[in-house]
């Protein structure tokens, strides 16, 4: 049996001028889709810090200061051999003017989206960033929340992906 790939991600999500700031993302197989800026924590690096690191690398933006946890999120793929864990955090604070020069280049197009209009830009997310970003913007609550998510399949382009209660 071979080991399990563990990620953990760090998500911010950045209020401002129009809305929330949402990324679109371009995958390695060419698919795009939009998500909160953010990215994977380095082994060993604080969640806050590795987060910091991706909103500027991504953004241009300087978070300065954090509201805390939102929610987490577990997502689970054993026919893939994967697990993820994402933190999403709420900035307080934030400085700077928005410029794009992902390092990575997956990061291609940013902007402040209106919250009526979040489901829209989300809708080819996949389900464990959609709909807890969903959740919290119609629901605004303040303790942090869990949500967790079961992937089947091997084939990237018809996996199921169920919420797990």
């Amino acid at each position: 049996m071979s080991a399990v790939k563990r990620w953990l991600v760090g998500g911010a999500v950045i209020e401002g001028p129009g809305g929330v700031l949402l990324v679109a993302n371009r995958r390695h197989n060419g698919a795009v889709d939009w998500s909160t800026p953010g990215g994977v924590i380095d082994e060993g690096e604080d969640v806050i810090a590795g987060l910091e690191r991706e909103v500027l690398e991504e953004t241009g933006l300087v978070v300065s200061g954090w509201d805390g946890l939102l929610y987490g999120i577990e997502v689970l793929a054993p026919d893939l051999g994967w697990h993820l864990r994402v933190e999403v955090h709420r900035a307080a604070s934030v400085e700077g003017e928005l410029a794009l020069d992902d390092p990575d280049g997956i990061v291609f197009d940013a902007g402040y989206v209106a919250v009526g209009e979040c489901d829209d830009r989300l809708a080819q997310s996949q389900l464990w960033v959609r709909e807890p970003l969903s959740a919290w913007l119609g629901q605004r609550w303040t303790l942090a929340r869990d949500f967790r998510y079961h992937v089947t399949g091997t084939d990237l382009a018809s996996l199921r992906v169920s919420s797990v209660t």
